[in-house]
């Protein structure tokens, strides 16, 4: 079962597509949100969620006082729970609909065309099989995208290793927590 696990739609149940989508665990979802927190990240950020699958961790991000969410996903399935979620936590806040938005693309074709906006928190949780080459082009592709001093936090299979950091982003930890690793990236 995956919830929301704070903030005003706390407890709240996610639908999780059977197929196609690895959601993360509670327990590192709860250490992304603790470190977050701790910098007073989250208060009016605008977040953007790639790999979306169920939307956990923009929705989350949401519920804990975001202002504005944005999640990427391109797998159909869980396209259409992502967009029933992102509903379900909007309107149990009684936030207006520009809260959060849901867009069925690839990552690579979002990041090609969306214009007009920055974000302040960027979650990258891709399947563990996609290589850290192809995520690499991801980060180069994200940070026109980013505001100043934003945070990116990048979920990866521990065994993976830590991707090659374009110019413009530096590393500044990761983190295990047994078989997921999450590396914090910040904007340079």
């Amino acid at each position: 079962m995956t919830r929301i696990i704070s903030g005003f739609a706390g407890s709240r149940e996610l639908k999780v597509s059977k197929t196609g989508t690895r959601p993360t665990s509670d327990r590192v979802r709860e250490a992304i949100f603790s470190a977050l927190e701790s910098k007073d990240l989250i208060t009016q950020a605008q977040v953007l969620d790639l790999y979306a699958g169920s939307g956990a961790l923009a929705l989350e991000a949401l519920s804990r006082g975001a202002s504005q969410v944005v999640m990427v996903e391109k797998n159909h399935q869980a396209g259409a729970l992502l967009k029933a979620n992102a509903e379900l936590i909007r309107s149990s806040g009684k936030l207006p609909s520009s809260a959060c938005s849901v867009h069925l693309a690839s990552v690579m074709s979002f990041l090609s065309t969306f214009t007009g906006q920055s974000f302040d928190i960027v979650f990258i949780d891709p399947p563990y099989e996609l290589s850290n080459e192809e995520i690499t082009e991801v980060l180069r592709h994200l940070i026109p995208l980013l505001a100043s001093d934003a945070d990116v936090v990048l979920e990866r299979s521990t065994r993976s290793g830590v991707p090659e950091i374009p110019e413009g982003l530096s590393l500044e930890k990761s983190k295990a927590y047994g078989e997921t690793t999450i590396h914090w990236l910040y904007q340079t």
